[in-house]
């Protein structure tokens, strides 16, 4: 577990978590809405650890977070109208659904051609993106309750054994984000999180 400063993030630590993250391995983070579990975009065996870290059904999709909508737009179709939106409100807590460019692995977008977009308003999670050089995957760390966890403390006793590094980021009150569609530029409401919707409504 390493303890990493959530306003000024210390570079080596930044470093030393890329060093896991770029030899596959899977790692726990903070956002700004829960604690993430995740590995580089492009790490297939990370991927198929983290489907089974959450016991999830391959069939559903994961999301991912990228470091600004510029990244964003190598792994997304980003239109003029989506762009806008999304300009508005990030970073922050949405998780954007737009469809997928070639560079999204397939074993992440199950029988959809759509992905789960972020980019979080936290900057220890914006350092490692940007040093890793690639998106990371991102989804939230959860008891076999469903409870997510936002204790470094708690979460290092359920998942310090499971996972490759657990980044202590402070306590987070977890709340999941909200999630819009801008598929075909219409806006769609999928989930109302931490992220005021009303703009969207």
């Amino acid at each position: 577990m390493l303890s990493i400063n959530s306003q000024n993030p210390q570079m080596r630590l930044i470093q030393k978590t890329v060093a896991v993250l770029k030899e596959g391995g899977v790692i726990i983070y903070p956002t700004d809405t829960v604690y993430g579990l995740g590995c580089g975009l492009s790490n297939k065996k990370g991927i198929e650890r983290i489907y089974e870290i959450k016991r999830r059904s391959k069939k559903r999709p994961l999301s991912f977070v990228c470091s600004n909508l510029k990244h964003i737009s190598q792994y997304a179709q980003v239109t003029d109208y989506a762009y806008k939106t999304m300009r508005r409100c990030l970073p922050g807590p949405y998780t954007f659904i737009l469809e997928a460019s070639r560079l999204v692995p397939k074993m992440i977008l199950p029988k959809r051609p759509t992905t789960g977009i972020r980019v979080p308003d936290n900057q220890i999670c914006l350092a490692l993106i940007r040093e890793l050089g690639e998106p990371i995957i991102s989804t939230s760390v959860q008891t076999q309750d469903g409870e997510d966890l936002g204790n470094p403390l708690l979460i290092n006793e359920h998942f310090g054994r499971i996972v490759d590094l657990i980044i202590d980021g402070g306590v987070i009150i977890p709340e999941p984000s909200s999630v819009i569609s801008l598929v075909d530029d219409t806006i769609e409401i999928l989930r109302t999180g931490k992220g005021d919707v009303s703009a969207f409504e």
